[in-house]
């Protein structure tokens, strides 16, 4: 048993994650630790925001590609509520630019899914207790190469590597046909590639997505 196991209520834990059986395997893992309690289960980004404020957890577990809403935007979300839960992120995205806007939505965690279940519950503890932790190869990696662009950049990019026209992106984002393409040429320009296509590749590789 964990020293104060006993002496404690547990943590209550939420997790957020897509797809069916990482999600039971996660809950089965942190359910064999008599300190924590994995309170509520969802499968999307929204439906883990509805949950965070039902159930008051103290930590939430989240992936990041997820329906409806990302873990990111999740985590972001919840950072700017009172009273809000600690996040972890739990992914296979061993990508610098993921952890750096994962920092800057406030998130406490930053764990790869191959991680031995041992530290995915004692990160929970460390978070919970006010500490943060994050795989420390990541950790390393994140500062070799900084994310060059800004969060409106991103958004145009990421509409424009989908297949949006520069008419269409700025539609979609209620901006002008010129805004918007000054915004592509500036993130085109920091990735020093030719077209958006490639400059959108280069970036979502990157984690920059």
């Amino acid at each position: 048993m964990h020293p104060g196991a006993g002496a404690r209520p547990p943590i209550r834990v939420l997790l957020a994650e897509d797809q069916s059986m990482v999600l039971g395997a996660l809950a089965a893992l942190l359910e064999l630790e008599p300190d924590l309690q994995v309170v509520g289960r969802a499968r999307d980004g929204r439906e883990a925001l509805r949950l965070a404020a039902e159930l008051a957890p103290d930590v939430v577990l989240t992936d990041i590609e997820m329906p409806a809403m990302t873990g990111l935007e999740l985590a972001a979300e919840l950072h700017r509520r009172a009273g809000a839960p600690r996040v972890i992120i739990v992914t296979t995205f061993a990508r610098s630019g993921y952890l750096q806007r994962a920092l800057a939505a406030g998130v406490s965690g930053y764990l790869l899914k191959d991680s031995p279940a041992e530290r995915l519950a004692d990160a929970v503890r460390r978070v919970h207790a006010g500490l943060r932790v994050v795989d420390p190869e990541l950790a390393a990696a994140a500062w070799d190469e900084p994310d060059p662009l800004t969060d409106r950049e991103r958004q145009v990019l990421r509409l424009a590597g989908e297949g949006l026209s520069t008419a269409g992106v700025a539609a979609a984002l209620h901006l002008s046909f010129g805004t918007v393409r000054n915004y592509l040429s500036e993130a085109i320009g920091k990735l020093h590639d030719a077209n958006r296509t490639d400059a959108a590749r280069i970036a979502r590789d990157k984690g920059w997505l």
